[in-house]
């Protein structure tokens, strides 16, 4: 059975950020614990929104990692009980939003975080006392702020998934105007994110004819901004651009995913320094030829729906089309360039095949196919 569910209350406009504080009004929130980086903090945007909140008493956890982890979540559950908030604002990207929603569960319900990951049974037991969260992406790529999920990566080192309806920020504050600053290999290695996600959502066999619509929509606007959003970050319209992709592609993978993630998921967990949205620019190429061959994608020619959505003229172009993309961005040539080793492949190959992601993709992969993935993509 197909199921459908959009999504929450989204604020987007330039400047939304100053609605803050009526927000937090709205939802209940008192006394929220901003959960945010170091660099978001250094870039000035942590303080236009301590001053979206017009005086409204908060605490602060500025030291979410590159990629959340449960230590960093524990860190921020001592400072918001301590401080006796009563919910959340993320202020960063993916992994300030995921560490949030980490918080969102572990301030209120009892037990290890593991307890509640989606690959050990746990998405039932994340119930509705779940912290509220207002999300304020400030990077174009994850779409955390419209998703039921976060990845974290647990004390085991694993980096798993955590997925409920619950977890959905009530509310997402997209502003284009807080991502200007964004360094050109980040708005790359971002916007990239949001194009696989849009690009690997529309691959999935689900049923959700409004999910690939999306998706679609959002792979169009993303392909066709990520460019000049990258060679200009103040190009406003590129900017606003990218932050919609990044929204929809977030919007439409309740479908789910697949190799892509499942590959950069497990990955990620072996070496945290590497940048999710990078890996999964690498993997888009290898994984679109595999999935070329599933019944689903020829059935309803998405690759060719895709194409047409990147200005391309055939689906076979799709592959070599992101390769060159990624080197017009200034990302890397492959894995190796990142560092990746070949003899970490068994350990990669195993998490891929746990991963969440392994089994919403449209043909389903062996570990024989993911190594073959993975030599390709070296």
């Amino acid at each position: 059975m197909a199921f459908i569910n959009y999504v929450t209350q989204i604020q987007f406009d330039f400047g939304a950020v100053r609605q803050l504080k009526a927000e937090c009004d709205r939802v209940g929130i008192t006394r929220p614990l901003i959960v945010t980086d170091q660099g978001v903090k250094a870039a000035g945007v942590l303080q236009k929104a301590i001053d979206a909140l017009q005086g409204l008493p908060h605490a602060i956890f500025d030291q979410t990692p590159s990629n959340p982890t449960e230590a960093a979540v524990r860190a921020a559950v001592k400072i918001y009980k301590e401080q006796g908030c009563d919910g959340l604002i993320a202020v960063g990207g993916g992994s300030a939003i995921d560490c949030a929603k980490g918080v969102a569960i572990a301030a209120t319900h009892d037990g290890p975080l593991t307890h509640y990951a989606t690959i050990e049974g746990g998405s039932p037991r994340i119930t509705e006392k779940v912290a509220p969260l207002i999300a304020v992406p400030t990077t174009s790529g994850t779409g955390s702020e419209v998703a039921r999920g976060a990845i974290i990566i647990v004390d085991d080192h694993r980096k798993l998934g955590f997925h409920s309806w619950h977890l959905v920020p009530r509310t997402a504050i997209c502003d284009p105007e807080l991502t200007l600053g964004l360094p050109p290999r980040l708005t790359a290695a971002t916007g990239m994110d949001a194009v696989a996600h849009c690009m690997e959502t529309f691959m999935a066999a689900a049923f959700n004819p409004p999910a690939d619509g999306i998706a679609l929509d959002g792979l169009e606007r993303g392909w066709s901004h990520i460019e000049r959003a990258t060679r200009d970050g103040s190009d406003r319209e590129a900017r606003r651009q990218l932050m919609s992709a990044s929204m929809q592609g977030a919007m439409a993978f309740q479908k789910g995913l697949g190799c892509v993630h499942s590959l950069s998921h497990s990955l990620g967990g072996v070496n945290p320094q590497l940048h999710h949205g990078t890996l999964n620019a690498m993997f888009l190429p290898a994984v679109v030829r595999f999935n070329a061959q599933a019944e689903s994608v020829q059935s309803e020619h998405r690759l060719e729906r895709m194409a047409h959505a990147m200005g391309l003229t055939s689906a076979d172009d799709i592959p070599e089309a992101i390769r060159d993309m990624n080197a017009r961005l200034g990302l890397p040539t492959g894995l190796a360039a990142m560092g990746v080793q070949r003899d970490w492949f068994g350990k990669i190959i195993e998490g891929a095949l746990a991963d969440h992601c392994h089994k919403t993709n449209p043909r389903l992969a062996t570990a024989q196919d993911y190594e073959e993935m993975l030599a390709t993509s070296l």
